[in-house]
């Protein structure tokens, strides 16, 4: 494992601790995207269906199974424990219009025609596009707590580590994975403003608001 990847994988692990911490805390998930978090989960069930058939190592195995619950937990918490404070009026997104063309992608344009291998890139696809539902519920409110702010920006990091990763296993092991570098490349122009707006006002300590964007 190189540098990039690691600070990619704790920019992920960061990202979600922050999520949770935050709804945990504030007893609240007002401000988070159900709809996002219910694609992520989806994108990490699709993905480790190996997790107790393919053994890599503890790291990756830990990893695997902390994606998963924490999913799972994130929906638990929005949808049950602290439902009457998601708000449902402003996450609208058209979540339909994300999972059919990831799904055709994923059968059109894939490493092998295998259930597995079509489920993962499926899953690649599918993450590229899964924080559309939060940028667009902020959007609809205007604005987005700090907490949320860095929540989004470390998980634009990690996406943006990982094309790091890419090129530096293409130039030092001349291994590339084109669905997955292009999927990454599209996951982070995503971010683009946000990541401006971030940097500019959020760690200034003022609020992000977006009818700046």
């Amino acid at each position: 494992m190189n540098i990039f990847r690691l600070i990619g994988d704790l920019s992920h692990l960061f990202a979600i601790i922050i999520l949770l911490l935050k709804i945990w805390k504030t007893r609240s998930c007002a401000g988070i995207s159900g709809r996002s978090q219910i694609l992520f989960a989806i994108v990490f069930s699709t993905r480790y269906l190996d997790l107790f058939t393919h053994y890599i190592s503890l790291y990756n195995t830990l990893m695997k199974i902390f994606y998963l619950v924490s999913s799972y937990g994130t929906i638990y918490l929005m949808y049950f424990k602290f439902k009457a404070t998601y708000d449902r009026n402003h996450d609208t997104f058209r979540v339909e219009f994300l999972l059919i063309p990831a799904a055709v992608l994923a059968l059109l344009i894939n490493h092998d025609f295998d259930v597995l291998e079509i489920l993962w890139t499926f899953s690649i696809y599918l993450e590229a596009v899964a924080i559309l539902p939060q940028l667009f519920m902020v959007s609809k409110t205007g604005e987005a707590e700090s907490i949320t702010s860095h929540y989004l920006f470390a998980l634009g990091a990690y996406r943006g580590f990982y094309i790091l990763n890419w090129i530096y296993r293409y130039y030092s092991e001349g291994f590339y994975d084109l669905i997955a570098i292009l999927a990454g490349i599209v996951q982070t122009v995503l971010y683009c403003d946000f990541f401006y707006l971030y940097i500019t006002k959020v760690l200034k300590g003022k609020r992000l608001t977006v009818c700046e964007v």
